[in-house]
C-alpha cells in the first residue's frame, strides 16, 4: 500500500450520499461492508473506498487517525 495514496484516501471527503462531506476513514464500517458487497466503483474513489474497507477490516483505523488532517466535518 502506497503511503501517499493511503494519507490521500483517508483525507478524501465522501462525494454523495448519506454521509457526504465525512473523510473516508470516518465513514462506519456497516457502510463499507455494504460496498464491498455490491461491488466497489470502478473509479479512483471506488479504490479509495475498498482501501478504507481494509483498513477497517484490519482493525488500522485507530492507528492511521493521526494521518486524517482536521476540517470543519471532523
Amino acid at each position: 500500500m502506497d503511503t501517499k495514496e493511503l494519507k490521500l484516501a483517508i483525507n478524501t471527503t465522501m462525494p454523495f450520499g448519506k454521509y457526504a462531506g465525512r473523510p473516508l476513514l470516518l465513514l462506519p464500517e456497516p457502510y463499507l461492508v455494504w460496498f464491498k458487497q455490491q461491488g466497489f466503483p470502478e473509479t479512483k474513489l471506488g479504490a479509495q473506498l475498498a482501501m478504507m474497507y481494509e483498513v477497517k477490516l484490519n482493525g488500522l483505523e485507530q492507528m492511521l487517525m493521526p494521518l486524517l488532517e482536521k476540517t470543519k466535518n471532523n
